[in-house]
């Protein structure tokens, strides 16, 4: 979904975009938007399938080991994740680049992997609190062992809520934010020097 994504974005996309609105491309800040807004969609979509299997599931008599349901329900929620994850990670990079201070920009990306890193223990963080919360004393809840007796849309709609409330926020953050004004790569000087002039780098 990533490769698709970028590739669909380079080469149809942005020429649109640049042929409409006579611009390159989205800024580093539209990419996480569209990123953020992508992702809360592919929570939903993982919701809606939750639904839609274990509806399946209930109808289907006798061992629910394997229920007839096509593996291929999974692919919006897998693709709509994948392709907010390439706008992010681009919008990301091009924004710790371009606007990070000129002896900060290797924290700054090194910044961006922690917090990969930070969202995976909070992951973690989620889930567990998740399951103590709606489980029971025979172990059920949300987060069952046996899926079948579980909630997984609840939760997935509860990743929903949180994906909006943060998009949100960083469009909060975004609109409050001043980008910082790109500087030309050379600037050319002049220097009298008697009747000669140098032009210097």
């Amino acid at each position: 979904a990533i490769l698709i994504t970028l590739a669909v974005n380079d080469r149809i996309i942005m020429p649109l975009w640049k042929k409409m609105k006579g611009k390159p491309g989205f800024t580093n800040l539209q990419r996480i938007a569209i990123g953020l807004l992508l992702s809360t969609f592919g929570m939903a979509a993982a919701s809606l399938c939750e639904v839609k299997r274990l509806s399946v599931a209930k109808s289907v008599k006798g061992n629910q080991a394997t229920i007839p349901i096509s593996v291929f329900l999974l692919i919006p929620q897998f693709f709509l994740v994948g392709s907010g994850e390439a706008f992010i990670y681009t919008g990301q990079l091009d924004f710790f680049i371009t606007q990070s201070p000129k002896g900060m920009k290797t924290m700054s990306t090194g910044l961006f992997l922690t917090t990969l890193s930070l969202g995976f223990f909070i992951s973690s963080f989620l889930v567990s609190v998740v399951k103590k919360v709606t489980g029971t004393r025979d172990g059920q809840g949300w987060l069952a062992d046996n899926i079948n007796k579980g909630r997984l849309d609840l939760f997935f709609a509860l990743l929903t809520i949180l994906s909006f409330i943060n998009f949100v926020a960083f469009l909060v953050c975004a609109f409050w934010y001043k980008p910082k004004k790109a500087k030309p790569s050379m600037q050319m000087g002049a220097i009298n020097n008697g009747s000669s002039v140098e032009e210097k780098c």
